[in-house]
C-alpha cells in the first residue's frame, strides 16, 4: 500500500491527514464518545462475587487499563454496527476491522504516557505474510496512572489519523522492545479529537 503523504513535505501533512479522518466511514464525534464510553465502563463495572470495582477496590496497572480498552473499544463499535466492525479475528486483522473495506480498519494504541504512544520493536520491522499491516488508521489513547487511590485517572488525549509503517523507530539497543514516532508524524499525521488541556 502506497502512502498518502508519499513525496509531501511534513509541514503539509496535516492537511492530508484532515481528508483521510474526514473520508473515514466513522466521525469523529463517534470515535470521541466510543472511546470516552469504554473509559467509563471500565469504571461502572462490577467484578467478582462481591461486585468489587476498578478504581475503589481494584487498581490496575496501565497495561490492563490498555488491555480493557483494546477489547472495549471493539465490542462497543460492534455493539452500535455489527454489520460494519468486529474486533480483531486473526493475526493479519487490525484491533478495530471494518468489514465492507478493510483499508478503514483501525489499529489502536493506548499509553500511559500524556502525549506519546509507543509500539513494540516489530513496528520498527518490514511486515512479514500473515500479520497485520502496520500501515492505515490509527485510534491513540492517552490516559493517566493511578496516582491517589480517591482519584480516578481519566482518558487525557485521543488522537485519531494515519501512520505509515516506515514512521516508526526501533531502539538501538538489541534488547531494547520499543518503538516509537518522531514529532513529525505525531504532530502531522495524528489529529487530536479530545484534550482534557
Amino acid at each position: 500500500m502506497s502512502s498518502p503523504y508519499a513525496g509531501v513535505p511534513s509541514g503539509q501533512w496535516l492537511e492530508i491527514t484532515r481528508q483521510l479522518v474526514a473520508k473515514h466511514p466513522l466521525t469523529t464525534d463517534e470515535i470521541v464518545q466510543v472511546v470516552l464510553g469504554s473509559w467509563d465502563a471500565i469504571f461502572d463495572s462490577r467484578m467478582g462475587s462481591k461486585g468489587f470495582r476498578i478504581s475503589v477496590d481494584i487498581f490496575p496497572k496501565p497495561q490492563i487499563m490498555g488491555f480493557l480498552l483494546h477489547e472495549l473499544i471493539p465490542l462497543e463499535l460492534q455493539a452500535r454496527h455489527p454489520d460494519h466492525w468486529c474486533g480483531e479475528r486473526s493475526g493479519e486483522d487490525k484491533d478495530l476491522v471494518y468489514i465492507p473495506d478493510n483499508f478503514f480498519s483501525i489499529e489502536v494504541k493506548t499509553s500511559s504516557n500524556p502525549s506519546h504512544i509507543f509500539g513494540n520493536r516489530s513496528y520498527a520491522q518490514q511486515t512479514t505474510e500473515n500479520k497485520k499491516a502496520k500501515s492505515g488508521y490509527y485510534l491513540a489513547v492517552n490516559f493517566e496512572n493511578f496516582k491517589k487511590r480517591d482519584v480516578r485517572p481519566r482518558v487525557i488525549l485521543l488522537r485519531f489519523g494515519w501512520i505509515d509503517s516506515t514512521d516508526w523507530i526501533g531502539q538501538h539497543a538489541a534488547t531494547g522492545q520499543q518503538s516509537r514516532l518522531p514529532p513529525s508524524v505525531e504532530n502531522g499525521k495524528l489529529l487530536k479529537l479530545f484534550s482534557v488541556r
